[in-house]
């Protein structure tokens, strides 16, 4: 059997006992769990291991860890982006890796599906209104006024994984559904569901729009106060991608201008704003706290995926959810 190590902060937090259990049936667990810092601590640990099962809080596999690693083959990681992990020399060591980034995807397109729906019954604005009036039918009445979710029309930036999870539970309501993406696959763009417009189209025209571009330098600062600005009546901006994708201070300008739009931020650049930044007093910015992708028994979803794709590699089938130095570029 293969010789495997756990190395993360957590891993009972990822790997539940009934996936450790099946694991264990497949490879050779060497050790207890280990925190990161193991190629400093006790590197001689390292010297046999052929498989690394990982995620948050996982190790920097630099050149001092590989070099303690030399037998090391995979790597299955759950948990989403594998950045904060491989480093240039990972690739050149011909290691396979695998991320469990679209079981993550699985929580955040529900949470964005429970939130455009709420926003498109105008359910953000209705509670804020009533802290202010007290006036069940007044708001009552604004609400009436307002588009609701049939006919609606739903911006979707980013077709990646959790964009097209988006869309895909978008479809069973009365919703028109525009898309941009410009590096969005054929197959993606080809979706009769969608309508595939320019950035500043989709802005303008939908009643919420929702962010689920990567954080790559080409998409940085992709959301300017003027794409807020040009947003119809009473209209929401949600972003579960990254904070870094919007330009925070003019989106602070245009929501201050135009009280009547609704932000639900669950991230921020930084992250968590700064504390005299305006969002924290803005009645019409809604955060949460980058709480969109898995969380408590969410999170063993992914654990679950990487027991999968640990029997795939071991089997010497294609690995589902490998993933290459070139596909990282594209990955939120």
């Amino acid at each position: 059997m293969d010789k495997a190590l756990y190395i993360l902060d957590d891993a009972n937090r990822l790997y539940d006992a009934a996936t450790q259990r099946a694991i264990a049936t497949f490879v050779d667990v060497i050790a207890a769990p280990q925190m990161p810092d193991i190629a400093q601590r006790d590197p001689v640990l390292l010297r046999n291991v052929e498989i690394v099962l990982t995620g948050w809080g996982g190790p920097k596999m630099d050149a001092s860890f590989l070099d303690n690693a030399p037998k090391l083959k995979a790597v299955f990681h759950a948990a989403g982006s594998i950045r904060p992990i491989v480093t240039d020399v990972f690739w050149s060591r011909g290691i396979s890796i695998s991320s469990a980034w679209a079981a993550n995807a699985i929580p955040v397109a529900e949470y964005t599906l429970s939130q455009i729906l709420f926003a498109l019954k105008q359910g953000h604005k209705a509670m804020r209104s009533l802290r202010t009036t007290r006036n069940f039918e007044a708001v009552r009445a604004a609400i009436r006024e307002a588009p609701c979710a049939h006919g609606s029309t739903v911006g979707i930036v980013g077709l990646g994984m959790i964009g097209r999870l988006v869309v895909e539970r978008l479809k069973p309501f009365d919703l028109k559904i525009l898309a941009y993406d410009p590096y969005a696959s054929s197959e993606a763009s080809r979706d009769s569901y969608l309508e595939m417009t320019s950035l500043e189209d989709l802005f303008a025209r939908s009643d919420v729009v929702s962010l689920h571009a990567p954080w790559i330098p080409e998409t940085v600062g992709m959301i300017t106060g003027a794409h807020i600005a040009s947003m119809k009546p009473n209209a929401t901006f949600i972003n579960t991608a990254r904070g870094a994708l919007v330009r925070e201070q003019e989106l602070i300008n245009a929501l201050t201008m135009r009280t009547d739009l609704s932000a639900l931020l669950d991230v921020t650049y930084p992250e968590p704003p700064e504390k005299d930044s305006p969002l924290w007093e803005m009645e019409n910015v809604f955060m949460t706290p980058h709480m969109a992708g898995a969380m408590g028994s969410e999170c063993h979803r992914m654990g679950e995926y990487m027991l999968e794709e640990l029997r795939r590699f071991l089997d010497g089938q294609p690995l589902q959810w490998q993933v290459t130095q070139e596909g990282l570029r594209t990955m939120a």
